[in-house]
């Protein structure tokens, strides 16, 4: 998933989008949704965490499962879908 569509669907989870070559300027707008300005999907784009941050908080999600896992306390269920996804 694109930057781009994280974006809008943070903006409306409910958005029936396709972005054509990570493009913001080739936005497909499907089943009546509501055009967003571009400005604003750039914006919330701003907000988003960059890949690197990401692969880190997966890593540190991963760890604390195991953490967890090996002392016998419960997961949480974000700390579980790291196991079973």
């Amino acid at each position: 998933m694109t930057n781009i569509t994280k974006a809008i669907l943070k903006i409306n989870p409910n958005a029936d989008v396709f972005v054509n070559a990570n493009d913001i300027n080739q936005i497909t707008w499907h089943n009546g949704t509501t055009p967003i300005p571009k400005a604003d999907i750039e914006a919330k784009m701003a907000e988003l965490p960059t890949e690197e941050e990401e692969r880190i908080a997966r890593e540190n999600l991963k760890a604390s499962a195991k953490a967890k896992l090996i002392a016998g306390q419960p997961l949480t269920e974000e700390e579980a879908d790291t196991i079973v996804l």
